[in-house]
């Protein structure tokens, strides 16, 4: 009986099933790397077609507290906002000015108002879109604002109409009443008062020799510093001003407190309709408005929450005179 056949040792890498499996492992590695690679060259090459959602956004609100609201909406809504701010000086004139002059060929999405009358101005010429185009949240007020150091409170007037007094000559600061929520406010006083009172309230300030500056911020820092005793400015300002530690209060509300909410609005023919109206809902969600309270941009989530009687505006005249009205206080105020 011969002896059994020994199992002949299996050369593996010669073997046509070991070359399969070699040469499919092989292309598993790679083919992976070359897909990767491909992968690389192809999102290279395309990147600069594949942006990302984005919106415009001409804003009249402060810049320091908009960023933050705007980098808010970039993480949860995923667009890009391309912001537009104004300056200290002409406060919501320049842009407005802007989107009048873009209102053929618009060139932004959402409109971010500090104030209302320019953005009813800009309603009613047209700028934003006919449905659901503007709308208003939270407030401000625009307040008399003393330093404490120098006047007591007592012997601080209790009505605008008080400045034009001899006693405030040269110890008051306003911004110019031609630009921003210093403007809103003296054109609704114009219809407060009426014509001849407004007129020779605005001639006595002139020349009383106020302090006319760019801006309320530099308002609250003249009265903070002492060198005027009392300014007329808005409610966030002096929030600032007493985190400063400067020496200011404000004057409690009355009737001729101006309440000041801030407004947006989508402009027709917005380049980015669905980022505008994200941006648009955004801007009004309660969350974003308690944390522009919480940051003093704003002074209350809605007017609605005030139960002192203040300035009552009357819209329609107003606008129907803005230029005119505009005319008389240039007349006064620029030297």
């Amino acid at each position: 009986m011969s002896a059994p056949e020994k199992p002949k040792t299996r050369n593996w890498p010669r073997d046509l099933f070991g070359k399969d499996e070699i040469i499919g492992q092989a292309w598993l590695v790679w083919g992976g790397i070359i897909i990767a690679i491909l992968s690389l060259i192809v999102g290279f090459v395309l990147k600069p077609f594949t942006k990302s959602p984005t919106v415009v956004a001409y804003c009249a609100q402060d810049q320091v507290y908009a960023e933050q609201v705007f980098r808010d909406f970039e993480q949860q809504a995923g667009v890009k906002v391309r912001a537009v701010f104004d300056s200290e000086a002409v406060k919501t004139v320049g842009i407005a000015n802007r989107l009048l002059a873009e209102r053929n060929h618009p060139q932004c999405d959402v409109f971010w108002g500090n104030e209302e009358m320019r953005t009813r101005q800009l309603a009613t010429a047209g700028v934003f879109r006919e449905t659901n185009g503007v709308a208003t949240f939270g407030y401000r007020s625009r307040r008399i604002v003393i330093n404490t150091n120098q006047l007591p409170i007592i012997n601080a007037p209790r009505s605008l109409l008080e400045l034009t007094n001899q006693a405030w000559r040269g110890k008051l600061a306003l911004a110019y009443p031609q630009f921003g929520t210093t403007s809103t406010h003296f054109h609704a006083l114009r219809y407060h008062w009426g014509d001849a009172t407004w007129d020779a309230w605005c001639r006595g300030i002139a020349a009383n020799k106020p302090f006319l500056v760019d801006g309320n911020s530099v308002v609250v820092k003249l009265v903070g510093a002492g060198e005027a005793a009392i300014g007329l400015t808005d409610s966030d300002d002096v929030a600032v001003g007493q985190k400063q530690g400067f020496p200011i209060v404000e004057l409690p509300m009355n009737e001729e407190t101006l309440l000041i909410p801030n407004t947006a609005g989508v402009v027709r023919g917005a380049p980015h309709p669905e980022s505008a109206q994200s941006l648009f809902e955004f801007l009004q969600r309660e969350s974003v408005v308690q944390a522009l309270v919480k940051a003093n941009a704003l002074e209350g989530t809605s007017a609605k929450t005030v139960h002192t009687k203040t300035l009552i505006v009357d819209w329609a005249p107003l606008l129907k005179d803005l230029e005119k009205t505009t005319t008389t206080l240039n007349a006064i105020f620029l030297r």
